[in-house]
C-alpha cells in the first residue's frame, strides 16, 4: 500500500495518491494531469478511479482530463449530479483497489455533496479517512458555499454538525485524517500548518470536535468570524460541475510566444488584461502602461481569482521566460482559461523596441516616516480587515485588496495617497490595480507594515483610532 499526499502551497491544497497491487486511485486532483499518470507509471499502476469529494469552490479540479488521459472512472458521494459521465456512489458503498477497499461516507454540510473516503488496509481495518473539506486539521469546512442550494448556511452548518459526529467522530482514534487543504486556504477559519493527524488527536485539540458541543453552540461557533469567500469560488464549482476545456489546449495557448508589437495589437484586439508576473521591484521599475502586478512567487491564483472578475478574460502574460509554463498553469487552477501568449523576451524586448513604458513611485519605510511625521498625508493600508485591526499607522485608512474592485469608486482620483500593506506584495497590486484605472498620485511602501514600524513609526490597535472604508 502507498499513500502520497501531493501538497501545492499556493492553494494550500491537498490531492492524494493512492496504490496497491498495480491499482492507483487519485483523490482530489489539480488541473494538470502529468504529476498523477508520472506517479502511476512510476509504480507500473493504473490509474482506476479519481475520487472527488465535492465540486470543489477554490480550484478546478483535475478530474475529466484525468479521466480522459487513464480511462478512470470518476466517482462522487451521494446526491452529486456532474453534467459528464461519473458514478454517483451511495452512502456506504466500497470501491475495490488492488487489495485495498475505499468505502464512500457521505457527510454533507460543507457542501450538499460532499463526502468522505474511508480506507481500509489489506486486512481490511479501518486506516485512514480522506475527508475532502468535512474535517480539516485543527477546523471544519465552511458551509456557505453550496452552489444553487434553497438551504441556509445555518442548515448546512447543522448537517455538518450531523456529519461529523455520526460518520467521522464513531471512527477509531488512530485513524489517519487526510483533509483536502491546510492553513492558508478561503475554505475554512482557523485549519492548522499541519496536513495529516490522527482523528484521536482532532477530537482532543479541534473546537469543531468537542465532545460536550451542541448543535447550537457548534453551529454559531463555525459561522463565527467568516469573511466573504473570494469571487471566484462559486464559478470554479459550476466549472467542476459542469466541465470545461482540456488543460494542454488552454496550456498551447498560454504559451505562444508574441513579439512586442504582436503583443500590443493582441492586446487592443481582444481587450486583453495585461498580467505582469514578475517580482513588485521590477515592476515598480518598469512595465507596460495599464498592466496589473499579481507576482509569481505569491498567493498568485487566489489573487488571481479575487480580483479578476471574469474567468473568461483575455489575458496576456509578461513573465520571466522560465515561469511562462506556471503561470499559465497557476491560472487554469481557479479556471482562467483564456490566455493569448505572452511577452517573447520579456520587458527586455519590449523597451529595445522603444515601446511605451510605465513606472510605480515607490519609497522605502525610512523616508516614508519622515514625509508621514511632518505632513501626515492620506495612507491606505491593503491588508484585511483583521490584521487592520490588530495593529496599524494611526490615521490610516483600511482599504483591503480583497475588495479593491468594489470599493475604489471611494477614492478620490486627484488625491496623494501612501500604500503598504505587510510586506510589500500586496500593496504593490493595489498600486497597479489603481494605476490602471487613472489614478496617478500613488507611492508604494517598500517593506511593509514591519518595514514601518522599524522606521520608528507608532502603531496602533483598532479600538483607539480606525477609519474603515
Amino acid at each position: 500500500m502507498k499513500i502520497e499526499q501531493i501538497y501545492t502551497g499556493c492553494l494550500a491544497e491537498a490531492a492524494y495518491y493512492i496504490e496497491s497491487d498495480g491499482e492507483a486511485a487519485i483523490i482530489d486532483p489539480l488541473r494538470e494531469t502529468k504529476p498523477y499518470l508520472d506517479r502511476a507509471a512510476a509504480d507500473g499502476a493504473m490509474i482506476k478511479y479519481v475520487f472527488e469529494t465535492h465540486f470543489h469552490a477554490d480550484f478546478v479540479s483535475g478530474h475529466l482530463d484525468l479521466a480522459n488521459a487513464s480511462g478512470a472512472r470518476i466517482v462522487y458521494g451521494p446526491t452529486a449530479k456532474p453534467a459528464f459521465e461519473a458514478v454517483v456512489a451511495r452512502d456506504g458503498q466500497s470501491f475495490q483497489l488492488g487489495r485495498l477497499r475505499i468505502k464512500v461516507l457521505y457527510t454533507p454540510g460543507h457542501t450538499m455533496e460532499s463526502s468522505s473516503f474511508l480506507l481500509y488496509d489489506e486486512q481490511d481495518r479501518p486506516h485512514a479517512v480522506f475527508t475532502g473539506d468535512t474535517l480539516f486539521i485543527g477546523d471544519v469546512g465552511r458551509p456557505d458555499l453550496a452552489v444553487k442550494s434553497d438551504l441556509t448556511r445555518e442548515d448546512l452548518a447543522g448537517l455538518l454538525y450531523d456529519s461529523l459526529r455520526d460518520k467521522i467522530m464513531v471512527l477509531p482514534d488512530d485513524l489517519i485524517v487526510y483533509p483536502g487543504h491546510g492553513a492558508g486556504s478561503a475554505c475554512g477559519k482557523k485549519l492548522a500548518r499541519e496536513t495529516i493527524d490522527t482523528l484521536g488527536h482532532q477530537k482532543a485539540t479541534n473546537y469543531a470536535l468537542r465532545a460536550d458541543m451542541g448543535k447550537e453552540e457548534f453551529v454559531r461557533s463555525v459561522l463565527d468570524g467568516l469573511v466573504e469567500p473570494p469571487q471566484y469560488f462559486p464559478k470554479n464549482a459550476v466549472m467542476n460541475q459542469s466541465g470545461y476545456r482540456a488543460f494542454e489546449e488552454i496550456k498551447a495557448n498560454g504559451l505562444r510566444p508574441l513579439a512586442p508589437k504582436a503583443f500590443a495589437e493582441a492586446a487592443d484586439a481582444a481587450d486583453a488584461l495585461i498580467l505582469d508576473t514578475r517580482h513588485e521591484a521590477e515592476f515598480a521599475k518598469t512595465h507596460i502602461p495599464g498592466s496589473i502586478f499579481i507576482g509569481i512567487h505569491g498567493s498568485f491564483a487566489p489573487w488571481v481569482g479575487a480580483l479578476i472578475t471574469d474567468l473568461q478574460q483575455p489575458i496576456l502574460i509578461v513573465a520571466h521566460p522560465d515561469k511562462v509554463e506556471e503561470v499559465v498553469t497557476r491560472l487554469s487552477r481557479v479556471g482562467y482559461d483564456n490566455p493569448l501568449g505572452y511577452l517573447s523576451g520579456g520587458m527586455e524586448a519590449w523597451f529595445a523596441e522603444g515601446m511605451e513604458t510605465d513606472s510605480v513611485c515607490s519609497i522605502s519605510a525610512s523616508a516614508f516616516a519622515d514625509i508621514f511625521r511632518s505632513e501626515r498625508p492620506p495612507v491606505l493600508d491593503v491588508r484585511k480587515e483583521s490584521e487592520f485591526e490588530s495593529q496599524h499607522l494611526a490615521g490610516a485608512e483600511n482599504f483591503p485588496l480583497d475588495f479593491i474592485n468594489r470599493n475604489m469608486g471611494r477614492l478620490d482620483r486627484d488625491a496623494l495617497y501612501f500604500v503598504h500593506c505587510a510586506g510589500g506584495y500586496r500593496s504593490m497590486i493595489a498600486v497597479s490595480i489603481l494605476q490602471a484605472r487613472g489614478f496617478r498620485r500613488l507611492t508604494n511602501v517598500e517593506g511593509g507594515i514591519k518595514a514601518i514600524e522599524a522606521a520608528g513609526l507608532e502603531l496602533t490597535a483598532f479600538a483607539e483610532q480606525a477609519t474603515d472604508l
